[in-house]
């Protein structure tokens, strides 16, 4: 109950850190780069479905992402340049509408964590559909 509880705490964390940088309101870079890696760690060992519908989970070692589906890692660094890249474009009202936007290596495993978690806000149309 008490990791439940943390990890609540960290998800409310982070999506609070990502509607800050979205709305253009001052925030930390590294207070929102370890508050996702928070998460991540906290997600270790969860299952996710790609796009394409793949099944996958994810370890971390370090400072790097191991996908079940994959041999090569996703580092720290990567995962942090994802999240920004993610974050320029809602700043400028664009949708993330898929892995492709992230532009980064391993981007169709951390497209779907990023939409779980919050980094990836749905656009208006989709809260417009979700709420009907």
């Amino acid at each position: 109950m008490a990791s439940e509880s943390r990890q609540t705490e960290k998800l409310g964390r982070l999506r609070e850190l990502v509607e800050k940088e979205v709305r253009g309101e001052e925030s930390s870079r590294v207070s929102l780069e370890d508050a996702l890696w928070d998460v991540l760690v906290e997600l270790e060992g969860k299952d996710f479905e790609t796009a394409k519908h793949l099944k996958y989970s994810y370890s971390i070692k370090g400072y790097e992402i191991f996908v079940s589906r994959k041999d090569k890692s996703i580092t720290r660094s990567t995962v942090n340049l994802s999240l920004w890249n993610a974050m320029e474009l809602q700043k400028a009202g664009l949708p993330v509408s898929g892995p492709k936007k992230l532009k980064t290596f391993g981007a169709s495993y951390l497209y779907p964590i990023f939409m779980e978690i919050g980094v990836i806000l749905p656009d208006e149309m989709e809260q417009l559909s979700l709420e009907l």
